[in-house]
């Protein structure tokens, strides 16, 4: 038999098409926040942490796999999901965790875009915290879901830079692939600590709900008419999925792993260990890395800040209100879905307030970790009782791979939650 031959072509434009809820997701999860925690743990530790970025991209990418599939069989959200299998209670007291939770790091990412757009012009950051929440609000209420998911798509883009920063340093190489490839244990409570903050900003939950819902958009966007998916969800478009957040997932553990390295090589090598914010670190990179690589730190972290707030508001706006039969999603217009809307509003209108209430971005981020790593590994468990329920999942149940890698990474995150609150 004569196989038929490949094209190409067509595979390269399905591929493309494919790319979007995964991709958004993966980038993200490296938000202001998350860049500031990798670039703390690089000033402080330097390159002995970096084998982590291996680690948990193969974790997040099961995860967040697990998380689609949910929304491509089922049709509904991850609150609405859950609630298949849980009490409501739980499931509106999990939903308000997750509110709380983003609503404090919306707060510190808009801190960290004013402090790097301080960095850039040197006008102070608090003119620039309202204009740019409020800019974001009225972004995510006006466009359509599918122009939402193209300029988030994009945003994703500007991550780059810190893959660039990091060829604008010079490095040991042969000591960085070391530190990679062969794993270094934490040796002190300030390493464990930081291990833990690794995993808890890698694998968060909004991310989660933004991957379920997310999935569920697409497919009313590609019926027209809002209803559930049909029986069986096609081989095709489950490969193409896989590809998206495979790619997505490795985007966002590449970047950490640069932001990791490039402040190890630079910050640390110096002894500029005792950095508190991702400013700290721009402003420290131009003397020993020069004015381009501290500006290129600056514009990325203001970039994925665009991207991730919509991302954080967005999921907290999904989980209430499947968790309380509200109409949602970004394809909606606001008097489609007013109390979606509200909940994006309320949140991201509290967070400019801490932003310029000038509450410590360092402590938030600590409340913060703390409900994300109690809250994970619970909701891990949730997702794994949903993905293994051939009734939930129309026949269709996540494979065994799938549930042993996020089995794994729950007793992990329960771990690192034990050990969060120890450190």
């Amino acid at each position: 038999m004569v196989s038929k031959p490949v094209d190409n072509a067509a595979l390269g434009r399905r591929l493309c098409k494919a790319v979007g809820p995964g991709v958004i997701a993966g980038a993200a999860d490296d938000d202001p926040s998350g860049i500031a925690t990798y670039s703390i743990v690089g000033a402080r530790l330097g390159t002995q942490l970096l084998w982590t970025a291996l680690l948990t991209w193969p974790l997040m990418a099961f995860v967040q796999m697990m998380c689609a599939r949910i929304g491509m069989m089922t049709g509904v959200g991850l609150a609405r999901a859950l609630e298949m299998r849980f009490s409501r209670r739980l499931v509106v007291f999990a939903s308000l965790i997750l509110l709380t939770a983003n609503t404090i790091n919306i707060g510190s990412d808009l801190a960290g875009m004013g402090d790097a757009l301080e960095v850039l012009t040197g006008i102070r950051s608090e003119v620039f915290i309202a204009p740019m929440g409020l800019g974001i609000l009225w972004a995510t209420i006006a466009l359509r879901f599918a122009q939402i998911e193209s300029v988030l798509t994009w945003l994703a883009g500007i991550l780059f830079v810190y893959v660039i920063t990091a060829f604008l340093i010079p490095i040991d190489w042969s000591e960085v692939l070391f530190a990679t490839v062969v794993p270094s244990l934490p040796d002190s409570s300030e390493a464990w600590a930081a291990l833990v903050a690794l995993l808890g900003t890698t694998i968060s939950p909004y991310l989660f709900f933004w991957q379920t819902s997310e999935e569920v958009e697409e497919l009313q966007v590609l019926k027209g008419d809002g209803s559930r998916p049909q029986r069986v969800v096609s081989a095709d478009r489950i490969t193409d999925r896989a590809f998206d957040v495979g790619l997505g997932t490795l985007f966002s553990n590449l970047v950490m792993y640069f932001i990791i390295l490039t402040t190890a090589m630079t910050l640390h090598r110096a002894g500029i260990t005792n950095i508190e914010s991702s400013k700290d670190a721009a402003l420290a990179l131009r003397p020993l890395a020069g004015e381009l690589a501290s500006a290129l730190y600056a514009i990325g972290i203001l970039g994925v800040g665009f991207l991730a707030i919509p991302t954080l508001a967005g999921s907290a706006a999904y989980a209430m209100a499947e968790t309380f039969r509200w109409n949602e999603g970004l394809d909606r217009k606001f008097r489609e879905a007013p109390r979606f809307y509200f909940v994006m509003g309320v949140s991201i209108t509290i967070g400019m307030v801490l932003s310029l209430l000038n509450v410590n971005p360092m402590h938030a981020l600590f409340w913060t970790a703390v409900m994300n790593g109690v809250l994970a590994p619970f909701l891990l468990l949730g997702i794994l009782a949903i993905a293994t329920d051939k009734r939930i999942m129309r026949g269709q149940p996540s494979s065994r791979v799938s549930v042993c890698v996020v089995g794994a990474t729950t007793l992990l995150m329960f771990v690192a939650a034990i050990g969060m609150f120890f450190s």
